[in-house]
């Protein structure tokens, strides 16, 4: 990540010499040769300090890469390690390490806030527990000014899309990514249809979708990914609405006729509010504890729904 980082700093520094922009962010000498040319890079949060001095809205940022999760002001700048610890749900410390290939000590001082990440670090720990790093740069920066993330950024932007306009077209792209399709001889939109339970003529229009929208290619008799991605189907409420009850009803029509190994609970209950905002509060750390474990998990061998639901009935608040 240490191309991505030099060119968030040098976004940053916008059209401002590097004289200006040291002094707009309380320098009195010039780090920006240092940082540009990848010699030393700030720590994140330094960096988060230094985009606020220019006037971007930082914590807006965090909250639309993640509306669920808060990231905190403290009198030194931001509780950037308690964001991280919630990223990573409870997935552990040495899972973690493992990914970015460093020492769990060395993760542990991150997430305690005895060490500070130097920023290709903190990329690096955010691609590793969600896959959307390209997806956070946005936020704080124009993506065409980071082009070593621009292309994965541009593929996710339309897988989005067409998992809203084509559900099943994610469900199709976690397929061609297993084990057992890349050892396969030749594609075989039977066998792809066989997994997911689809007729073939709705397999085959996914992929035309998905090859038209330049996220897979054909090559050597398979369609392959042009990037691994991570597909974020969070925007607009109207679209959200309609792919989530896609897949709450492909799970219902499971329910009927579950597989041996699904996995299919629920509980009818009351409980005071307090305690219902503690369930609220286990879904959505699940939910992250989720996305963390698939971002990096290899190899892919098994395609599945997780569908996280909270449906509540408050009789203070009657439908009028």
């Amino acid at each position: 990540m240490d191309q991505a980082a030099r060119e968030i700093l040098r976004a940053l520094r916008g059209q401002r010499s590097q004289q200006a922009f040291a002094r707009r962010i309380g320098y009195r000498g010039n780090p920006s040769t240092h940082w540009e040319h990848g010699r030393r890079f700030p720590t994140a949060a330094e960096t988060l300090r230094c985009a606020e001095c220019l006037s971007i809205d930082v914590r807006g940022a965090f909250h639309r890469f993640n509306p669920s999760m808060e990231l905190l002001a403290t009198e030194q700048g931001y509780d950037l390690p308690h964001w991280m610890n919630q990223l990573r749900g409870k997935t552990s410390v040495t899972d973690i390490a493992k990914r970015l290939n460093r020492s769990r000590s060395t993760v542990s001082r991150w997430l305690s806030g005895s060490a500070a990440p130097r920023l290709p670090e903190f990329l690096d720990y955010l691609d590793s527990t969600t896959g959307r790093v390209a997806d956070w740069v946005a936020q704080l920066v124009p993506i065409d000014h980071v082009p070593s993330l621009k292309e994965q950024y541009d593929v996710a932007r339309m897988a989005r899309r067409l998992a809203f306009e084509q559900p099943w077209t994610e469900a199709l792209l976690r397929v061609l990514d297993t084990r057992q399709y890349d050892a396969l001889p030749a594609h075989d939109s039977t066998w792809v249809g066989r997994v997911l339970g689809l007729d073939v003529e709705r397999v085959d229009r996914g992929l035309r979708a998905l090859e038209q929208a330049q996220i897979v290619r054909w090559s050597k008799g398979k369609y392959r990914q042009l990037k691994s991605l991570s597909v974020d189907t969070r925007g607009g409420k109207t679209a959200l609405y309609g792919v989530k009850a896609h897949w709450s009803n492909v799970a219902a029509e499971r329910a009927l006729a579950p597989n041996r190994r699904d996995v299919f609970a629920y509980n009818v209950c009351s409980a005071s509010r307090q305690d219902m905002e503690r369930v609220r509060e286990v879904l959505r750390r699940a939910y992250l504890e989720l996305r963390s474990i698939v971002a990096t998990s290899e190899p892919p061998e098994e395609v599945a729904i997780v569908n996280l639901q909270f449906i509540g009935w408050n009789p203070d608040e009657l439908p009028t």
